[in-house]
């Protein structure tokens, strides 16, 4: 016989412990009986978020580090712009796991089991959770495991993929007021590729090789790019790499659903679910507003399925159109950032890409760019975006 719960947390990454800590935030969901199921615990820093924001948010006593003033590099521009209203933010993952699971211990409604997931199904009135050692049945399901993903292909999907290195400095040679979001000075053989230089201090950094492709590199050419870049644009030869981070974004066409079955009681969060900007990557702030929707909508006693608004279809269909540009090869990320950043103020181009610009904002960024590849990318996904 099935264990039973209200709620099944399919995966203890950001997105089910980012909903799991806006459930409990909630006298409402204090009294609900919820099961966390993971093959592994949380305990590595194994990321660094980085994302922008206008207020203090969620997890504002997490942050890091954070920065008013930006740049942007690439042959034909530099700009260095300090920002009005946003602030650029980092949150290392170790904090976040560490504080919500430590949140979580003084709930006893909620429990842990660390098994394999081998799939998600409806069975009969509930959905049902099969792992390598049992079954649990609930009355939703989250699922922020890859066992809904879309067919992925380098016809529809590039793959962000990146090496990052905090470095260690004795000299102070870093200005941490200031963050290099994206130095596209380097080769661009292999695509679109850039870097990302985020100082914390005087003597630290985190500097991160970035690529937008359809296949991964072999490991020794991003520790050769960042070792080169390090040497020749920071000027650096004594260093040591405190930490690494490798990891691997789709940026996809594929359309992954929100929801499995007819009866909407398995609902896919985070990256499953589309929470991972196309045309970017970034996921943490889509990620917490897209949680908090679903408990909003739990409290008024409807279906946690979030249907997306018309602003946000036209969201969508901005990243789609970029993306497609990029995997038409009709522009390079490199042109299409820098003909942006040419033209337009830099933070109109960032409320842009956090989905919260105006229509004069977007009606200017749509003039930045060169307009055959966009028209013609932008009725191509205009045909299909009803297509499932």
């Amino acid at each position: 016989m099935s264990n039973t719960y209200d709620y099944i947390v399919a995966g203890s990454g950001l997105a089910g412990l980012s909903l799991l800590y806006c459930l409990l935030k909630e006298d409402t969901f204090q009294r609900k009986n919820i099961l966390v199921i993971d093959s592994v615990s949380k305990n590595q820093n194994d990321r660094t978020w980085c994302f922008w924001e206008k207020e203090e948010g969620p997890f504002e006593f997490l942050v890091s580090h954070q920065w008013e003033t930006l740049q942007f590099f690439s042959p034909q521009v530099f700009k260095e712009f300090r920002m009005k209203a946003y602030r650029y933010k980092m949150i290392q993952s170790g904090d976040f796991y560490s504080h919500v699971l430590e949140f979580i211990k003084g709930f006893s409604n909620v429990s842990f089991v660390q098994e394999q997931i081998l799939e998600v199904v409806e069975e009969g009135e509930k959905p049902l959770v099969k792992t390598d050692k049992g079954s649990y049945a609930a009355d939703y399901v989250f699922n922020s495991t890859s066992l809904f993903h879309p067919k992925m292909t380098e016809e529809n999907t590039l793959l962000q993929h990146f090496l990052g290195w905090y470095i260690k400095t004795e000299q102070a040679v870093f200005n941490p007021q200031v963050g290099t979001l994206m130095d596209f000075t380097l080769s661009q053989h292999h695509g679109t590729t850039f870097m990302y230089v985020l100082p914390t201090s005087p003597h630290v950094a985190l500097v991160e090789y970035t690529l937008f492709t359809e296949r991964t590199l072999k490991e020794g050419e991003y520790e050769e790019a960042l070792r080169g870049y390090i040497q020749e644009k920071l000027g650096i030869t004594e260093y040591e790499i405190t930490h690494t981070e490798f990891g691997v974004i789709p940026m996809s066409l594929a359309r992954f659903p929100a929801h499995l079955g007819d009866n909407k009681r398995i609902i896919n969060i985070g990256t499953a679910g589309g929470y991972t900007k196309p045309s970017t990557g970034y996921t943490f702030q889509f990620v917490q507003k897209h949680v908090a929707q679903i408990v909003s909508q739990l409290k008024q006693k409807q279906t946690p399925v979030v249907v997306p608004s018309f602003r946000e279809n036209m969201f969508e269909w901005y990243d789609r159109t970029l993306l497609d540009v990029l995997l038409t090869k009709s522009m390079t990320g490199e042109q299409i950032f820098s003909s942006l950043f040419s033209k337009v103020e830099p933070e109109r181009i960032l409320a842009f890409l956090a989905n919260e610009s105006g229509f004069w904002e977007e009606f200017k960024i749509r003039n930045s760019v060169p307009q055959l590849p966009f028209v013609f990318s932008g009725m191509k996904q205009l045909m299909g975006l009803g297509r499932k």
